[in-house]
């Protein structure tokens, strides 16, 4: 069994439909390929049936991986979290105390990071770094690129 995965419905959804593409559009396109590389001749030697194979095993395990996914989902908006700390589902706005700028992060599961614009992993440095601070806390966080310094200005939930 897959270890909780904390999603908002949104992106449930938005992974939801990506199996159904997967399970029906993408597999129904691979099949095709393989029948016509298979209609090509010798298999044995035949670079655009090997090629349509592979994309047939990564499909498949991508349906299974959101499968897995998908049936230990957990879902931000039923969780009892306070409203008052940076917790996953936090929208966070932040003073880069290096560069003076604004920033804004929605801190959010890995599987859910690349279907935000503003999203960022709660397991990235600067995620992890952020998790359990308050308005008007400062953070500094070590990245690859050296230190980070954040002031946290609000936070907001969905």
């Amino acid at each position: 069994m897959a270890a909780q995965v904390y999603l908002t419905r949104k992106g449930y959804q938005i992974l939801a439909d990506q199996l159904e593409f997967l399970k029906t559009t993408e597999r129904q396109r691979i099949a095709k390929a393989i029948g016509e590389a298979r209609a090509q001749g010798d298999i044995s030697e035949n670079a655009e049936y090997d090629a349509a194979k592979e994309a047939q095993a990564h499909n498949e395990k991508r349906i299974v991986d959101l499968e897995s996914k998908l049936a230990a989902v957990s879902f931000i908006e039923d969780m009892n979290i306070p409203a008052g700390k940076v917790f996953i589902g936090a929208t966070v706005e932040l003073l880069d105390l290096d560069l003076n700028e604004k920033l804004v992060y929605t801190l959010l599961a890995p599987e859910e990071v690349e279907l935000v614009d503003d999203g960022l992993s709660v397991f990235s440095p600067i995620g992890r770094g952020l998790l359990t601070k308050i308005v008007g806390d400062e953070a500094v966080i070590t990245v690859p690129a050296g230190t980070k310094r954040f002031k946290i200005l609000s936070i907001t939930r969905p």
